[in-house]
């Protein structure tokens, strides 16, 4: 398949185009910023283009057929609240309306965990564990806010083009590996463990998702959790939940160190998991 990928410079962007070359698939890699000279994404073909600039993101979209957009600020430290959400909001946008287009009818976006209202809220609530895509926003802060615009704009144009498709994946923190250093001393820190969950996202994990959202059969817009089945902790994810949410209740499985996020319809839907 003729892929075109937004932020494909980044760090879940040059993962998926790698793996994505192995499968077969081509790519266009459109960013504000070239790829690393020795990575995969280096060897496919370039356009530098900002994704809130309308005209010249169709341009580069041509000749694609289906669109991988991971183009965002994907972490809200060190940004303007309104930069974070025009940013966010307008290139999400830009990526729905031109690949429909360009005539595609297959495009996958990366959402967050965060459009629920979650790690950047004063303190965040939850109606129950484990967090399923049922759950409602409580969304405050401008980065929150914005992801979940970006699903409500795809919810948008698939009711107004009946043949398109979208998925949207909600990423949690996305590492190599479970003993990533930084995510380990954050989540030892008990109000850093408390606002996160101690939830995270494998890279290879989420590129996986990527790659099977544009082969699955979905029809119209829908939501996925792409999040590890444990934490990033050794200590009982029940406690934690008693410690800092004991009004919360527990719906679902949250033994050992489970996550307090349920990925099962990505499962269901897409034939995608996590793994070891």
């Amino acid at each position: 398949m003729r892929v075109a990928i937004t932020g494909g410079s980044g760090l879940i962007g040059r993962a998926v185009i790698e793996a994505g070359l192995q499968q077969g698939h081509t790519f266009v890699n459109i960013d504000c910023v070239p790829p690393p000279f020795r990575s995969a994404a280096a060897r496919v073909p370039f356009r530098q283009v900002d994704v809130t600039d309308y005209a010249p993101l169709v341009e580069a979209l041509r000749e694609s057929e289906a669109l991988i957009n991971l183009s965002a600020i994907a972490n809200p430290d060190g940004h303007l609240a309104h930069v974070i959400h025009n940013t966010n909001v307008v290139g999400s946008y830009n990526a729905l309306l031109g690949a429909v287009e360009v005539g595609m009818t297959r495009i996958c976006q990366a959402s967050s965990v965060n459009a629920i209202g979650h790690k950047f809220s004063r303190r965040a609530r939850y109606d129950y564990f484990p967090i399923d895509e049922n759950h409602p926003t409580y969304n405050e802060d401008p980065y929150s806010l914005s992801k979940w615009i970006c699903e409500a704009q795809a919810d948008s144009i698939v009711r107004r083009y009946e043949d398109v498709s979208v998925v949207s994946l909600r990423f949690h923190w996305v590492v190599a590996d479970r003993s990533d250093p930084e995510m380990v001393e954050t989540y030892n820190k008990p109000e850093d463990a408390a606002k996160s969950l101690t939830a995270y996202t494998r890279l290879d994990a989420a590129v996986r998702a990527c790659l099977l959202a544009l082969t699955a059969p979905i029809q119209g817009h829908e939501v996925f959790f792409i999040v590890a089945p444990d934490t990033a902790v050794s200590g009982p994810s029940l406690a934690l939940a008693q410690a800092h949410y004991p009004n919360v209740p527990v719906q679902g499985d949250l033994s050992g160190n489970r996550s307090f996020f349920d990925s099962n319809k990505a499962k269901r839907l897409l034939g995608w998991s996590h793994g070891p």
